[in-house]
């Protein structure tokens, strides 16, 4: 009987017929037969909201279910389905609520539909993640109202149920090689700078002229009574690390996201190509110490393993800590290797202090630092000014932009590659830097 009593609600226009019959029944005080005809409506919305409780609650219900995604992409829009199953022989409005979780900063999904009578019904909408992590989702609650409309029955059909939200691989598809200025393939042939000899030994064979001779086998070639070599495999894969600076400068916002979250979604696609060109990629996040490093590799399984280390990567609000990069990229990593820094530099100091460790990385490597553009900057400058303060913001953000272009050739003149670009062209010019680098034969 509670849940009944929990479930069972009144409709406006059973309140508008309640006005009505007190309305007759004031004026019955004065005139006798409109007290008759309170009565009446009285009768007949005790008669109508009877019948209504029996249509709603007679037997027949509705079912529903969301289908989502396993995971979902952050900063992209995400399609849910609810698929509701109507097995009233009638027509049935429907007021629907899904509980949505509290990261989207949305009370709830308010839909209003009518159902076809024993048909079920898919109504989709999109939400789109701003944060990575353990999302929960609620219940769906669903008020029906027949055609009688004095009543309504509340449903709350059980559809709890955790998604995880992991970096933006929606767009993976998008970034493909095609797509960038520095991908090239001829007919036939395929272009391929020799790096250098393996250590995986392939064979031993005769000596013949133009072998390198410190690669002669003197026992071989003693037992033989001629020279022989070892033939090794030729590198040809690259080392690529992804590093994330994951300090208290990358929390900026820009649309919705921060800057850590644009360098993860742009990481991720990197990679992406980074395997697909057959080369090796790796992986290190750092703020006041190095939290995690992966080893690079070129297989398959790399992708998924970069995608989970950075599922839940968050911005610790510290002041990073190059020394401690320069440190680790010196003693953990042996093979030269092309190191891809996302970071942010706000002024000219900021730079200057971290300048030593960036040349330390770039002695043994050769070091890309991608940081960003201030697009609130960017816009007063690009403004037209009409009154005299204007011209003071306009000349102050024109020195601030200017200083970035500054620290640009500061690190060109220090042999640092850079790219400093919008937070919205990340990903694209990130790649285009790589496969550059890459054409130059920097690496």
């Amino acid at each position: 009987m509670a849940k009944f009593w929990n479930s069972i609600l009144l409709n406006g226009l059973f309140f508008i017929g309640l006005a009505l019959a007190s309305v007759l029944y004031t004026l019955g005080h004065f005139y006798p037969p409109y007290t008759v005809a309170g009565t009446a409506v009285i009768a007949i919305l005790l008669l109508i909201t009877l019948l209504d409780v029996f249509l709603l609650y007679r037997g027949s219900h509705i079912t529903a279910t969301r289908k989502i995604n396993s995971v979902l992409s952050n900063g992209d829009e995400n399609e849910i389905t609810l698929a509701i199953d109507n097995t009233y022989t009638f027509p049935v409005k429907a007021r629907i609520y899904d509980e949505l979780p509290y990261q989207l900063n949305l009370r709830e999904e308010k839909i209003y539909t009518t159902l076809s009578p024993l048909k079920q019904r898919e109504i989709s909408y999109t939400i789109t993640p701003t944060l990575r992590g353990e999302y929960d989702f609620g219940d769906i609650i669903l008020i029906a109202m027949s055609p009688l409309r004095m009543v309504k029955r509340k449903y709350i059909l059980p559809a709890a149920q955790q998604i995880a939200v992991y970096p933006s691989y929606i767009h993976l598809k998008k970034y493909n090689l095609q797509n960038f200025k520095y991908y090239t393939r001829e007919m036939g042939a395929k272009k391929t700078r020799r790096i250098g000899q393996s250590a995986e030994f392939e064979q031993i064979k005769d000596y013949v002229k133009g072998d390198d001779i410190r690669y002669i086998n003197w026992k071989a070639s003693a037992k033989r009574g001629e020279l022989m070599v070892n033939q090794y495999t030729e590198e040809r894969a690259q080392q690529v690390y992804c590093v994330i600076d994951s300090g208290r400068a990358m929390q900026m916002p820009f649309n919705g996201l921060s800057l850590l979250d644009y360098a993860i979604n742009s990481t991720l696609a990197l990679s992406h190509i980074i395997i697909k060109k057959h080369d090796r990629a790796g992986l290190l996040h750092f703020n006041k110490k190095v939290e995690q490093i992966l080893p690079a590799d070129k297989a398959v399984s790399q992708l998924p393993k970069i995608l989970n280390m950075l599922y839940n990567l968050k911005t610790a609000f510290f002041e990073s800590n190059f020394e401690k990069l320069y440190a680790d990229v010196k003693f953990k990593i042996n093979h030269r290797s092309l190191m891809v820094l996302f970071t942010n530099f706000e002024d000219g100091n900021s730079l200057d202090r971290q300048l030593p460790y960036l040349k330390g990385i770039a002695k043994n490597n050769v070091l890309l630092v991608v940081f960003f553009k201030n697009r609130e900057i960017e816009n007063v400058v690009k403004e037209k000014v009409t009154h005299q303060e204007e011209y003071y913001h306009k000349a102050i953000a024109e020195k601030l932009s200017f200083q970035k272009k500054l620290m640009v050739k500061k690190l060109n003149k220090n042999g640092i590659q850079t790219l400093l670009t919008d937070p919205k062209n990340l990903t694209a010019d990130t790649i285009n830097k790589y496969l550059e680098i890459k054409t130059r034969g920097l690496i």
